[in-house]
């Protein structure tokens, strides 16, 4: 039986992965290096030729590439990794000119235009932006146009800062609808220990649901070039498996063995697979695509009152209230293990709902001299993340 459900995963992911027709493909730094210092060109063009035949066969793709602090730290004459927001800053804003000019030349060898699409986390953050960017690669895809995107560092800060491109991937893939996230990593998926130091280490094929088990054998930054390591993967994984998207870690390396996948006996990467029960697009921007500016720490009623009956917090659930919000914030609901529960758009800002914590609908207008809300957060602007 546990070779039929294998093969009938197997033959799942063979579909989707044939007959997605809308990919995001996301490259890292040590990938584009293959180890080196210096970007490996003739990888470039053969990631460009690998890409271009994914647009014959129909499919629209956007590329989330690393490589512009790289790029600008060899042309700056920098010996080492630059440490500081300014000098990253400054490598990224000379670098990213010359990566475009590269990528531009490998995809024009197959006759295919290309655009810069430079984010923010604050983009993404800001609803108004967020679908703004949303019409504008609907409108690059419909011209036949490849975006090419990544994080804007010239001007990112550490509050607005995605941290990796992973993360980065991932809600774009949400943001465009897209099928199905290609991770290409310097492995070829991910393992129950790290390969590097482990050979009883083996690699996972299917993931079906982030367990405690998935989650420790995750692993740091994997390389001096790059800046995410198994950890946000993992993370860029939940964002897609929430949002009904196909990911897939492989080895960027072996760009044959993917594109001949449809012959393969098994996919060459590890592959998670969605969750039946999905995120719709205002929810999967409100779990995903801001920080909380506070959190809200409930108890355990309250906690079953939100993931298991569906209900808004009242503030009779609630015990705690940590950081300062505005009404309107998005804020973190965790639990008395500080676990988060679920994220939402608060009703009150920070000093109101410690005013009202603890305490029944009735009272809150005696207490605050208003009440415009019976709940600190409603069901309609909350997303359940945990629990």
């Amino acid at each position: 039986m546990k070779n039929k459900d294998n093969k009938d995963k197997r033959a799942e992911i063979r579909r989707r992965w044939t007959n997605a027709r809308r990919l995001v493909i996301k490259v890292g730094s040590n990938t584009l290096t293959g180890g080196g210092g210096k970007l490996d060109q003739d990888y470039i063009h053969a990631l460009a030729g690998f890409i271009c035949g994914l647009r014959r066969r129909g499919s629209d793709v956007l590329l989330v590439t690393s490589g512009a602090v790289r790029v600008g730290q060899e042309l700056m004459g920098m010996e080492d990794k630059p440490s500081t927001i300014p000098d990253k800053q400054a490598a990224a804003a000379v670098g990213q000119s010359e990566l475009m000019n590269i990528y531009a030349q490998a995809f024009g060898r197959y006759g295919q235009t290309v655009a810069q699409i430079l984010l923010t986390r604050g983009d993404m953050a800001d609803r108004r932006r967020y679908l703004n960017a949303r019409n504008a690669l609907t409108s690059l895809f419909a011209a036949g146009v490849l975006p090419i995107a990544n994080e804007n560092d010239t001007v990112a800060v550490e509050e607005i800062r995605f941290g990796d491109n992973d993360t980065l991937a991932a809600l774009l893939a949400g943001l465009c609808q897209a099928d199905l996230l290609l991770n290409l990593s310097d492995v070829d998926g991910m393992h129950t220990a790290d390969p590097r130091h482990d050979s009883k280490a083996r690699r996972i094929e299917v993931v079906e649901r982030l367990t405690p088990e998935i989650e420790r054998a995750a692993t740091g930054a994997g390389s001096t070039a790059g800046t995410g390591g198994m950890t946000t993967k993992l993370a860029a994984a939940r964002i897609c498996m929430n949002s009904g998207i196909v990911m897939v870690i492989a080895a960027g390396r072996e760009l044959d063995r993917l594109a001949s996948f449809a012959k393969e006996e098994s996919f060459p990467g590890t592959v998670f697979l969605p969750r039946r029960s999905t995120l719709t697009g205002r929810k999967r921007w409100l779990a995903f695509s801001r920080y909380p500016k506070g959190k809200l720490e409930i108890n355990d009623g309250a906690v079953k009152a939100l993931t298991i009956g569906g209900g808004s917090l009242l503030p009779v659930g609630m015990v705690g209230v940590n950081g300062e919000f505005a009404a309107g914030d998005l804020v973190g609901i965790i639990d008395a293990q500080g676990r988060e529960v679920a994220r939402g758009l608060s009703n009150y800002s920070s000093s109101e709902a410690r005013v009202i914590a603890g305490r029944h609908g009735d009272e809150i207008e005696k207490l605050l001299g208003h009440a415009s809300y019976d709940e600190i957060v409603h069901r309609d602007n909350m997303v359940i993340t945990g629990g």
